[in-house]
């Protein structure tokens, strides 16, 4: 998902460095065999290394904004997987056994790289890497079961066909999906979990999406499928588990926490919050490790027994989690654990370059190709109210293509806007200001289709209102609408319908008007499922291109829409 997301970067650059050790110095884990990584085992002890990542959204390169500056001055990428690779290789150089996991969202939510070819070129890359594991997380279902089964399985696209230099082989490495299952079926959709022995100890590596992946996915991509409690699924396997002597049990969880501001670059725990807190807690003291993920945070933390991380997002960052295995019990003796940074100032691995620069030659030509104009930087940046330049302009470019649905407003929620589209030109494009599909595909990467339903007056007050239950925020709106809202006031009761306008006419709340919203929008505000007469439209990217090419340039609308009373 995208909670937190871009915070890891903002921890790091207030820690003043990135790769920074204790004592300041900058360490990239191509210098592991020198420090930490370093693993030593007397005669009883089995020692495994287990190297996660999580929530890498199929960023084969290094994502935008992560140039980092070392202590040294210099400047250098973080990210990007040919130079994951060589961190990988030398990390697994330096343990005996090693393992190499991901706790989810390994594909979904991509940039056009690899989210133009349905993501194949990322599980051709893991592939590739070595990945053993892979936990299913939310956005794995985006396209739906028979498409995730697809990246497991291999096969040519059922629309697009086959659009690599080869047929799709599907993944070597296994899904595990413990808590999802299909709703007759009595197996779940992936193996539960796998067992693997090092030097005669085993080892369980559970695999698990959260539970809540229902209301942040569209609905089609989990019909017909159940997600179970994340804790009594786990708990519940502890004595099948055992009973064939596994005591060594590392669960792989698409559920995660945030830590404080204050907590050290991206190692630190401090002020740990979230689902992850409780669900460490509660699950059987069994568990010895917790790779999380979700929530893009990035933080090593001991939670009583349990040895619990993430490495935050974008392939990043890699967590060395070193476990002592003893020979005759088959408990974890040691645990210990440190996330690394992929620093890009090291020799990229060739044959991953290699893969992706052949994606690169496919994709280039419809990236590059210019869509619109703006006439300054369109941001994700929220005024006061809550509203954003770029969210009004999706929005207004939604509601301009659902016209002929008889479509008055549109509402486009900030989790499915997952870029700013930037004045400075960059890339292929000639002067500022170009907007090319490429930077649209990296504003709307998820493909959602359009819907316009029809509402009531009285309905559509209740969808302001549920923006301020928790956890959900305000959503985006366009043209025609516009309305303030007033924190002081309890729930249910903070927009007055009073200031409530719709095509500058007030909002009567026993009319009917035709709204648009993305097929992803009703997951996280069920009070658009009341919706009647629904007409399914365009893509949203689809829609975006389609605005800049009949309105560019497109100047930052003025942030009025919604306002924010203040005493």
């Amino acid at each position: 998902m995208t909670m937190g997301a871009g915070r890891l970067l903002m921890v790091m650059f207030a820690a003043g460095c990135f790769g920074c050790t204790d004592q300041g110095g900058a360490v990239a884990a191509t210098d592991a065999a020198t420090d930490a990584a370093r693993m030593d085992a007397s005669d009883g002890t089995v020692m495994l290394r287990v190297l996660a990542i999580n929530d890498l959204h199929g960023h084969l390169q290094t994502p935008p904004g992560s140039m980092v500056t070392l202590p040294d001055g210099s400047s250098t990428g973080l990210g990007g997987v040919a130079w994951l690779a060589t961190s990988l290789t030398t990390l697994r150089a330096s343990a005996p056994h090693s393992l190499f996991v991901s706790a989810g969202d390994l594909i979904g939510g991509s940039p056009l790289l690899s989210g133009l070819f349905h993501d194949e070129p990322t599980i051709e890359v893991m592939n590739a890497m070595g990945l053993d594991y892979n936990a299913v997380g939310n956005h794995e279902f985006d396209e739906g079961l028979a498409e995730l089964r697809r990246m497991q399985m291999g096969g040519c696209h059922p629309v697009d066909g086959c659009q690599g230099a080869m047929p799709f082989a599907g993944a070597r490495f296994r899904f595990l999906a413990a808590n999802v299952m299909e709703t007759r079926a009595t197996t779940t959709i992936f193996p539960r979990y796998d067992i693997r022995e090092y030097e005669g100890v085993r080892v369980a590596v559970v695999g698990m999406t959260l539970q809540n992946t229902p209301s942040v996915v569209p609905a089609a991509g989990v019909t017909g499928l159940s997600f179970a409690d994340e804790v009594a699924t786990v708990n519940a396997m502890v004595p099948e588990l055992r009973s064939m002597r596994v005591e060594a049990i590392i669960v792989l969880l698409h559920e995660g926490g945030n830590v404080s501001a204050t907590s050290s670059a991206y190692t630190g725990c401090d002020g740990l919050y979230g689902p992850i807190v409780e669900i460490a807690r509660t699950l059987d003291d069994a568990v010895d490790v917790i790779a999380s993920a979700h929530t893009h945070s990035a933080y090593v933390c001991r939670l009583g027994h349990k040895l619990v991380t993430s490495a935050g997002s974008f392939g990043r960052l890699i967590t060395a989690i070193d476990l002592g295995l003893d020979r005759a019990t088959g408990d974890v003796v040691s645990a210990s654990a440190r996330n690394w940074p992929t620093l890009d100032n090291v020799i990229p691995d060739p044959a991953i370059g290699a893969i992706v620069a052949r994606y690169q030659a496919l994709a280039s030509a419809r990236e590059a190709r210019v869509i619109g104009t703006i006439t300054e930087t369109l941001s994700r940046t929220l005024s006061p109210g809550g509203q954003s330049t770029l969210g009004s302009v999706i929005a207004d470019a939604q509601l301009e293509a659902t016209r002929d649905a008889m479509a008055v407003v549109a509402f486009q929620h900030n989790g499915g806007v997952r870029a700013d589209l930037a004045f400075e030109r960059s890339g292929a494009e000639t002067v500022d200001g170009q907007v090319t599909y490429g930077e649209g595909y990296a504003v709307h990467p998820f493909g959602n289709r359009l819907w316009t339903a029809t509402f009531t007056g009285r309905q559509l007050k209740a969808i302001l209102e549920a923006q301020f239950e928790s956890g959900r925020g305000l959503l985006q709106v366009s043209r025609g609408l516009t309305y303030s809202w007033d924190p002081s006031m309890p729930a249910g009761s903070r927009v007055d319908p009073a200031t409530v306008r719709v095509d500058d006419r007030p909002l009567d709340l026993a009319s009917s008007y035709r709204v648009t919203f993305n097929e992803a929008v009703p997951s996280g505000y069920p009070a658009f499922n009341a919706g009647t007469d629904v007409r399914i439209g365009p893509v949203d990217l689809d829609a975006l291109e389609a605005y800049f090419r009949a309105r560019s340039p497109v100047a930052p609308p003025a942030l009025t829409r919604i306002t924010q009373r203040t005493p």
